[in-house]
């Protein structure tokens, strides 16, 4: 006798859909995407959405207006925002909160401000494990394309705070013997600012933590070189005495 089958609806299992994941990412540059595919917005529209993002509480809609249509009158300005809120409502809704003031949606991943949250634990060591973090978020740059003066001012910002991280992190995995990860954090944060002291004296003290004296003392001749071509100063003493004292 030939076997039954089982019904198709018995057979088949069915798993409900997670819900859409939103991303934003502004390091490296401009990037929305809406469960893992990019969705493309309009130049107008990116500024708005980048705008919000950089801002943690929503905002008004004149200081809006007026941080980008700088240039024009206050009702010039204010009618440009409110044409690109409403081609932002037609493309992609979910950005937006609903609320009061202009802010973007609450579920909406912003690579900025979970890496800004990951550098302040960093700096206090509280809540994150150094060894699992990747360093990838603080590689980047704010939105290296764009020049306006609002952003220009924020992606400084971001670089000290990541250059702060970076440093920070090189710190806690040298203390935690994790030698190889350190030199990485700190070869990154002298890559981020080549003449920044604190940077090359974290990557420095990760060479010596794991008995590279010749890496270390490499790395302080080639700093010491570059600072005095560039500015005609040389390292601080305190950086001196770091590699005097474990080279004797």
């Amino acid at each position: 006798m030939a076997r039954r089958m089982a019904p198709a609806s018995r057979a088949l299992s069915v798993v409900a859909p997670l819900p859409s994941e939103k991303k934003l990412s502004l390091l490296g540059g401009f990037v929305v995407s809406l469960g893992g595919q990019p969705v493309s917005l309009p130049a107008s529209v990116q500024r708005l959405v980048a705008f919000l993002a950089l801002n943690v509480h929503p905002s008004s809609r004149v200081l809006a207006a007026s941080t980008l249509w700088p240039d024009g009158t206050e009702a010039r300005a204010g009618s440009s925002l409110r044409s690109v809120v409403w081609r932002l409502g037609l493309v992609a809704p979910w950005l937006l909160d609903a609320g009061n003031g202009l802010a973007l949606a609450d579920d909406v991943a912003i690579d900025i401000r979970e890496a800004s949250v990951i550098a302040g634990r960093l700096s206090s060591e509280v809540g994150i494990n150094p060894e699992r973090l990747e360093l990838g978020p603080f590689l980047l740059d704010l939105l290296p394309d764009w020049y306006e003066d609002w952003v220009i001012m924020e992606r400084e910002r971001y670089r000290q705070t990541r250059l702060h991280a970076l440093e920070a992190l090189c710190q806690l995995l040298t203390a935690r013997g994790r030698h190889a990860r350190a030199v990485d954090a700190g070869l990154a944060a002298v890559a981020g600012e080549p003449l920044r002291e604190s940077a090359h004296r974290v990557l420095i003290a990760a060479h010596l933590a794991e008995g590279n004296v010749s890496e270390a003392v490499r790395q302080y001749r080639s700093y010491r070189r570059l600072l005095w071509e560039e500015l005609g100063v040389e390292p601080s003493s305190e950086l001196e005495s770091l590699v005097d004292l474990n080279t004797r």
